[in-house]
C-alpha cells in the first residue's frame, strides 16, 4: 500500500508555481510535436507528396487552441452545466481546473478539418498523425492527475492501493495509474504498430485510436469515482463510460465507412 504524499507543485517562486499539470500539457504537446515529424518523415514522405513539414508547425497551433477550447467547454457542457450556467464568467477560469479529455478531442477534430480544408491536406491523414501522438500527452496528463490526488479510485484492499491524505484516509484503486497504463503506454504501441504497417490505409488508425481508446476508458471507469457533481447515469454509468461509448460507435462507423476516407 503506498500513502501518497506527492506536492502537485514542482518549483514555487513566490509570484510563479510549476505545477505537474501545466507540464504535462507543456510537455506532451513539445514531444507529439517532434515525434509527429517523425512519422511524417519515415511514413509519408512520399505518401502525401504535397505535405509540407512546415505545415505541421502551423498545425501545432491550431491544436493548441482546440485542446485548450474543446477541453474547457466539453468539461462545462458534459460535466458541470448547472453551476457554469449560474456562473457564466467562470468559464474562463482554466486554471482553477476543470478540462475534458472528450471535449480536447471534438476540438481537435474540428481544428483539424478546418486546418485541412484550408491546406487543401486529406483530414484523417491529419487526424492518424495526431492519434498515433496523442497517446504521449494522455500518458503524461494522467500521471499528473495522480500526482495532484484527482479523479481519484475506488475503495480498494489490492496491495498496491494508495492513500490520497487530500481525499481521506482510504486506500483506493490507482486508477490515474491504470488508464495511464492503456490508454497511454498500450494504446501508444497499438496505434504506431498500426501506422507503420505496410498495409496501411488513410483512416486506419483514427478508428483504432476512437475504439480502442474508448474501450480502454470504459474498463478503467469501473475503477474510478464518478464526478462527484454528477454521480452516475441510470444508477450505474459515468459520463466518461456514456461519452467512451459514442467514440466506440463513431469509430466503428468510421472502420465500415474506411474505402470511403
Amino acid at each position: 500500500m503506498f500513502y501518497h504524499n506527492l506536492d502537485p507543485i514542482l518549483f514555487d517562486f513566490g509570484f510563479l508555481e510549476v505545477r505537474w499539470y501545466s507540464l504535462a500539457y507543456i510537455f506532451g504537446i513539445l514531444i507529439g510535436w517532434w515525434y509527429g515529424k517523425i512519422i511524417i518523415i519515415k511514413k509519408f514522405q512520399t505518401f502525401e507528396k504535397k505535405f509540407n513539414l512546415t505545415l505541421f508547425d502551423d498545425l501545432i497551433t491550431y491544436l493548441i487552441i482546440s485542446i485548450i477550447l474543446g477541453g474547457r467547454l466539453g468539461y462545462v457542457i458534459f460535466y458541470d452545466m448547472n453551476y457554469y450556467l449560474k456562473n457564466p464568467f467562470d468559464i474562463v477560469k482554466i486554471w482553477q481546473g476543470g478540462m475534458s479529455f472528450h471535449g480536447a478531442m471534438l476540438g481537435i477534430i474540428i481544428g483539424t478539418f478546418i486546418f485541412s480544408k484550408k491546406n487543401n491536406l486529406k483530414t484523417f491523414f491529419l487526424l492518424d498523425i495526431i492519434a498515433c501522438v496523442s497517446p504521449i500527452g494522455i500518458f503524461l496528463g494522467r500521471i499528473a492527475n495522480f500526482i495532484n490526488s484527482e479523479l481519484v479510485g475506488k475503495a480498494s484492499d489490492v496491495y498496491w492501493a494508495v492513500i490520497f491524505p487530500k481525499i481521506d484516509n482510504v486506500a483506493r484503486h490507482p486508477s490515474q495509474l491504470y488508464e495511464a497504463f492503456l490508454e497511454g503506454l498500450i494504446l501508444f504501441l497499438i496505434l504506431n504498430y498500426l501506422i507503420f504497417k505496410k498495409n496501411y490505409k488513410i483512416g486506419n488508425c483514427s478508428f483504432s485510436f476512437l475504439i480502442y481508446y474508448g474501450v480502454f476508458r470504459i474498463f478503467s471507469e469501473f475503477f474510478r469515482l464518478p464526478d462527484i457533481q454528477i454521480g452516475y447515469i441510470f444508477g450505474f454509468v459515468s459520463m466518461g463510460m456514456l461519452l467512451s461509448t459514442f467514440m466506440i460507435f463513431a469509430g466503428i462507423i468510421l472502420y465500415l465507412k474506411r474505402n470511403d476516407l
